[in-house]
């Protein structure tokens, strides 16, 4: 007779119901190589993704093109060179700064040449600059679409120390600077810029604002670029070209940061030693298995002859102690797979890392514990086959 797989199922977890303890031991093998293989993957990957975030801060994925400087005042790049550059394929931000040539005064009582030599530059500033260079505010706020139009200015961090302007709080009457002959009211201070150090010595105005009162013509002097890491090369090799298609020459472009380098280095940092070890520990369990089935196949023999007399084929036989044994590896797989994730997703929240659980690993995890298990329980599904009715029955 037939039996229907709800049937060749529950027979298959009879022997976990009967025997709780041994199974429970037989699946904490299987738990323990899930949990290995769990846990040796989402912890490094954890603290990969943790490390590539800083080394991402460092700048790894910036570019930097500016005009070349000619008796001591840069090559005015086209003005649509940062739409030219963000069409290039792997770029994925670009944004710019020009410097105006204007002198800034602390206030009108002053000489108009106090800070020519402190290194303050006027620069008009797009306003997506903060998003590509990775730049933030301390205080106030940067320039939006409605301040960007208005004589308004953000200063740098060492700026705004030389200009005697401190934090810019709310409600406050806002500080002002003169710039040529007009004034600016500054609205924010900038955090210092690690990836673009020449803002912290800047005072930023909008660019419509700066090309409205400063007579600003509009042409950057520094583009700033974001590119996928894999094509940052290739990206610097066009840069020129794309930003000035008459004088490539006039274009320098620095190199990609010796971050990148590191970073691609430890991306290929990952020790097989863990994955073997987890290997291991998965075999372990599946000889754990195993043994658990062979046993219970030697245990369970006058079952196995009664249900033969009573009409049980060898394939049902098999079948049976097939499925108990996928079931027992399944269970402690899903076991292991959760305590792993528990485990990885606790370690990396102590550690500040974000938590990078692998779908693979969860996948492969319950899979493997299948495999494994279909595995373990061939050879007793077999035995336990061949066994004659009568010698089975008359076994004690």
């Amino acid at each position: 007779m037939r039996l229907a797989p709800s049937d060749l199922l529950g027979l298959g977890l009879l022997g976990l119901r009967t025997r709780k303890l041994r199974a429970a031991l037989s699946a904490l093998g299987i738990s323990i190589g899930i949990a290995t293989m769990v846990v040796v993957t989402g912890i490094p990957a954890s603290s990969h993704r943790a490390l590539m975030d800083e080394m991402s801060a460092l700048g790894s994925n910036m570019l930097r093109a500016q005009s070349v400087s000619v008796q001591s005042r840069p090559v005015p790049l086209p003005e649509e060179s940062v739409g030219m550059v963000r069409r290039i394929g792997p770029v994925t931000a670009a944004s710019a700064v020009a410097n105006t040539h204007a002198q800034v005064q602390r206030s009108d009582l002053t000489a108009g040449d106090d800070f020519s030599g402190t290194g303050v530059t006027v620069l008009a500033a797009r306003r997506d600059l903060l998003d590509v260079v990775g730049g933030s505010v301390s205080s106030g706020r940067f320039f939006s679409r409605a301040d960007e139009q208005f004589p308004t200015a953000v200063l740098g961090f060492r700026a705004a120390t030389r200009l005697g302007i401190g934090k810019i709080h709310a409600g406050d009457p806002p500080p002002q600077i003169r710039i040529d002959s007009s004034w600016f009211t500054v609205i924010g201070v900038l955090r210092t810029v690690p990836l673009a150090d020449d803002l912290d010595h800047a005072v930023l105005t909008g660019w419509p604002a700066a090309r409205k009162t400063l007579r600003f013509d509009g042409n950057p002097t520094v583009i700033y670029v974001k590119a996928r890491e894999a094509s940052l090369e290739g990206v610097r090799d066009v840069l020129p070209v794309t930003v000035f298609p008459e004088q490539p020459g006039q274009v320098q472009v620095s190199r990609p940061s010796e971050a990148l380098a590191a970073k691609r280095a430890t991306e290929n940092s990952f020790s097989s030693l863990f994955l073997g070890l987890a290997g291991v520990a998965l075999l372990v369990g599946g000889i754990g298995v195993a043994n658990t089935m062979v046993i219970s196949v030697l245990e369970r023999r006058r079952e196995i002859g009664l249900r033969r007399a009573l009409g049980a084929t060898r394939g049902q036989i098999r079948v049976q102690f097939l499925t108990e044994s996928v079931a027992l590896a399944v269970l402690g797989g899903a076991a292991g797979t959760a305590l792993g994730v528990l485990a990885t997703a606790g370690y990396a929240t102590y550690q500040g890392w974000p938590p990078v659980i692998s779908a693979l690993s969860v996948v492969g995890g319950c899979l493997g514990a299948a495999v494994v298990g279909a595995a373990a329980g061939v050879y007793p599904s077999v035995r336990a086959s061949r066994l004659s009715p009568t010698k089975a029955l008359a076994s004690t």
